[in-house]
């Protein structure tokens, strides 16, 4: 368990100090967070322009409603003890003409598989937006995002399918109601039990 611990936190350092990425419009500045008695996974995208002046995942309004999904504090989503934060790219991308671009593509190669090999604990990951959905499921999610949520249940407990809960999203909350007064309970009620787990 120590040299587990050990091996995370050199990872960790090492992703938090990488340069990989040229060109970045506000230089590189790695995100993330995890620990190995993390139980939940979230794996989002990449992180905004507002999250990186701060230098924390998710402080933004995406995050307020993630949290709210959730059922949690802020200091709960905050402890890597519970919450390993891991999105698809670690440092804001930039912005082109439809908002954020994509996250940068040398990320998830080089980090990716690494992190979550040292991470044994996890027993539920949320996959947030269709990069992370590309990533995680591969060819078992649907054409379109909505399809893919539409089948949570296949995934689940395991893994959950999200929207993003960015404030972009609001039409696509409004449209399918049917996510946060069917969905949203169910995974409040797991994330509830597995705090309750904390070691």
């Amino acid at each position: 368990m120590t040299d587990n611990v050990n091996k995370l936190g050199k990872l960790l350092t090492d992703v938090r100090a990488c340069k990989i990425c040229d060109g970045l419009p506000l230089g590189p500045s790695p995100l993330l967070q995890a620990g190995t008695t993390s139980k939940i996974l979230i794996a989002g995208q990449a992180p905004g322009s507002k999250t990186h002046e701060k230098g924390r995942p998710f402080d933004d309004q995406s995050g307020k409603r993630l949290r709210k999904w959730l059922g949690v504090s802020e200091d709960q989503f905050y402890d890597p003890a519970l919450f390993a934060i891991i999105p698809m790219g670690f440092c804001f991308p930039g912005t082109g003409k439809g908002g954020d671009l994509p996250p940068r593509s040398e990320c998830a190669p080089q980090w990716r598989r690494p992190l979550l090999d040292h991470l044994p604990n996890i027993e539920l990951t949320l996959i947030l937006g269709q990069y992370a959905l590309d990533w995680h499921l591969g060819d078992k999610k649907s054409k379109t995002l909505t399809g893919t949520v539409e089948r949570w249940e296949e995934f689940w407990p395991g893994a959950l399918p999200l929207p993003h809960p960015s404030p972009r999203n609001i039409r696509w909350f409004k449209a399918n109601p049917w996510f946060e007064a069917g969905v949203i309970p169910v995974l409040q009620e797991r994330v509830a039990r597995l705090i309750k787990k904390r070691p």
